[in-house]
C-alpha cells in the first residue's frame, strides 16, 4: 500500500527552507516563554501566600498583633488564597480583552515589533510584580491588581502574532503536520516554567520571577532582531503565490470541453467570485460550536487555581 504524498520521504521537507525552520523555532519558543511566565505564578502561589500572611505568634512575649503583621497583606492564608484567585480572574479577563486589541494592532503594525514589545514589557511587569516588590518589602493590593491587568494585556500580544507569522510562512500543504508539532509550545512552556521556578524557589519566590522575566526579556530581544514576519521580507514568494502556482501546475492543459473558450466569460467570473466568498461566523456562533467552551474551561480551570 502506498503512503500518501505528505508522508513520503522529502515530500514535506522539500517545500521548506532554513528560514522556515528558524521561524518555526522562534515562534515556538517565544510563546513557550510567555506560558512559562504564567506557569511560574501558579507554581509559587504557596510561597507567596506564606509571605503575605503573618507567621505564628510568639507566645513567650506578648506584643501587639500589629507588630507581627505590619508587613503582611492578609491575616490568614485563606484570604491570601482568595486574593490569588482574584488575580487569576483579573489576568484572564484582561487577556481576553487584549486578544481583540492585539489582533487589531497586529494587522496595522509590524508583527515582529508587537510580539517583541509584548514579551519585553510583560517581562518587566513580572519583574516588578514578583521581584522588585519583594526586595523593597512593598505589598499593596491595588498595585498587584494593576500590574496583573497590564500583564494580561501585554501577554495577549503573543498568540495573535505568532499564529499570523506561522500563517505567513506555512501554506495549506503540510499545515496539519506543522501546526500539530508547533501547538506543543504551550505545554513546553508550562514544563519550562515549572523547571525554572523549582530550580530557584529555595532561595525565595522572587528569584523564580526574576529568572523567568530575564529569560523572557532575552527572548523578546531575539525576536526583535531575528524574526522574519513573511517570506516577502527576504525576496521569497509568499504563500498565496506558491498556492496559486501549485493550483496551476495541477490544472490540465486541455480541458474536456472543446467549445468553452469564449462562452459567457462574465458569467464564469461572477460564479467563481461567488464560490470563493465565505461568510464568517459571529463570536456567539463560535462559542456554540461543540467542544469549544468545554475544551477551554477544563484545562484553564486546572492550570490556574491549582499550584504545582
Amino acid at each position: 500500500m502506498a503512503w500518501p504524498n505528505i508522508f513520503q520521504r522529502g515530500a514535506l521537507l522539500s517545500q521548506f527552507s532554513h528560514h522556515h525552520v528558524v521561524v518555526f523555532l522562534l515562534t515556538f519558543f517565544s510563546y513557550s516563554l510567555l506560558h512559562a511566565s504564567r506557569k511560574t505564578f501558579s507554581n509559587v502561589k504557596v510561597s507567596i501566600s506564606k509571605q503575605w500572611t503573618p507567621s505564628a505568634f510568639n507566645k513567650s512575649i506578648e506584643l501587639p498583633v500589629e507588630i507581627w503583621s505590619s508587613n503582611h497583606l492578609f491575616p490568614s492564608a485563606e484570604e491570601a488564597t482568595l486574593f490569588l484567585g482574584t488575580l487569576d480572574t483579573i489576568f484572564l479577563f484582561s487577556y481576553a480583552v487584549g486578544l481583540f486589541i492585539s489582533g487589531i494592532v497586529g494587522d496595522r503594525l509590524n508583527l515582529r515589533w508587537v510580539l517583541s514589545f509584548g514579551m519585553c514589557s510583560s517581562a518587566l511587569v513580572v519583574f516588578v510584580f514578583g521581584t522588585l516588590t519583594e526586595w523593597l518589602h512593598f505589598y499593596n493590593k491595588g498595585l498587584y491588581c494593576s500590574l496583573w491587568i497590564v500583564n494580561g494585556l501585554l501577554q495577549s500580544s503573543g498568540w495573535p502574532c505568532v499564529v499570523a507569522v506561522m500563517g505567513n510562512w506555512f501554506g495549506k500543504a503540510g499545515r496539519g503536520v506543522v501546526f500539530g508539532l508547533w501547538s506543543a509550545c504551550a505545554s513546553v512552556g508550562n514544563i519550562l516554567g515549572a523547571c525554572l521556578a523549582s530550580s530557584v524557589l529555595q532561595y525565595g519566590y522572587e528569584y523564580a520571577f526574576l529568572v523567568t522575566a530575564a529569560v523572557q526579556f532575552a527572548g523578546g530581544i531575539i525576536i526583535f532582531f531575528g524574526l522574519l514576519v513573511s517570506p516577502e521580507e527576504i525576496g521569497l514568494p509568499g504563500i498565496e503565490a506558491e498556492e496559486n502556482f501549485e493550483d496551476d501546475s495541477h490544472r490540465p492543459l486541455i480541458s474536456g470541453a472543446e467549445n468553452e473558450d469564449d462562452a459567457e466569460p462574465n458569467y464564469s467570473i461572477q460564479e467563481d467570485k461567488t464560490i470563493t466568498q465565505v461568510k464568517a461566523i459571529s463570536f456567539y456562533q463560535a462559542c456554540c460550536l461543540p467542544g469549544v467552551i468545554a475544551l477551554d474551561v477544563f484545562p484553564y480551570s486546572i492550570h490556574w487555581p491549582m499550584p504545582a
